[in-house]
């Protein structure tokens, strides 16, 4: 419970979706969490029960199309309310600037937010004293992939990212992969010094340059989830850190945590890593 006050509001945006149904299961499980509030602009699912969607016990709770008037009733809860974001690119940063306007504390887990959208909607919390996650990945596996990678770049000087999902995606690249380039550069380390001068005879042969100097490639096919390959080399040898998701309930006691976690912030925070030793409280979920 939130300071013994009663359970935490939650609104899942994006409710019909692959993850959306997945967090309306593990909200409605979790017994310091009530579903006040779901959201989706898919007309077929307007008007629905969200757990009957989502394919667990109906909820009561139908499926609405219109965000700010499931704000706006999450605001008249008790405990001031969360918002599980899970939508589009296009749209996640009016999203989130509307959760944080209307005082409910948003974890997004939307991807494709520019620096300047995080940087604008790091400021725009801290005047309202609201806190926000913005979480490229939930899954343990992935933030100790990120940790691993840390440790190995202390010792290689040369290393390429290949992150693999599925075709529904719409951002490239994933914001996994460019958060895993963001928390290897903060080490100050210069990588991939040029040995020649390259020419690609088709554009983007070499993927996308990160500003870190990191070559990051994607790629998009069905039958794939979420994947992760961050490749180091030296003379010799080759060291490669692989993640690999099979499910999206893997992502759950991510989302369950940074719901928590999230009302006790005044602002935003990026990332997962943060909480790791706290996730591995969660990590057996049922």
């Amino acid at each position: 419970m939130t300071e013994n006050r009663g359970p935490i509001p939650v609104v899942v945006n994006g409710a019909a979706g692959k993850m959306g149904r997945e967090v309306i299961k593990a909200v409605a499980r979790a017994d310091d969490m009530i579903l006040v509030g779901a959201v989706d602009r898919n007309p077929a699912f307007r008007g629905q029960d969200v757990g009957e969607v989502a394919g667990c016990e109906p909820l009561e709770v139908p499926i609405l199309d219109d965000l700010q008037s499931v704000l706006v009733l999450a605001t008249q809860e008790k405990v001031q309310g969360v918002m599980v974001d899970f939508t589009h690119p296009d749209g996640v940063y009016d999203n989130t600037r509307s959760a944080i306007a209307y005082g409910v504390r948003p974890v997004v887990g939307t991807t494709g937010l520019s620096a300047a959208q995080l940087q604008d909607l790091t400021e725009f919390a801290e005047k309202a004293s609201t806190g926000c996650l913005v979480i490229p990945n939930f899954s343990i596996g992935m933030v100790l992939l990120q940790q691993a990678a840390l440790q190995a770049s202390r010792y290689f000087d040369h290393l390429e990212i290949i992150e693999l999902h599925h075709n529904q995606k719409a951002d490239a690249p994933s914001g996994t992969a460019l958060k895993t380039a963001q928390l290897l550069a903060e080490l100050g380390k210069t990588f991939n010094a040029a040995q020649v001068s390259e020419k690609e005879t088709i554009p983007g042969a070499r993927g996308g340059l990160t500003a870190e100097n990191i070559r990051i490639h994607s790629v998009r096919l069905p039958g794939l989830i979420a994947h992760q390959e961050v490749i180091f080399g030296s003379p010799g040898e080759i060291y490669t850190l692989r993640h690999d998701t099979s499910d999206r309930s893997c992502y759950m006691p991510g989302v369950l945590l940074s719901i928590r976690k999230v009302t006790q912030l005044q602002s935003l925070v990026y990332g997962l890593e943060k909480n790791l030793l706290e996730l591995k409280k969660y990590w057996i979920w049922q």
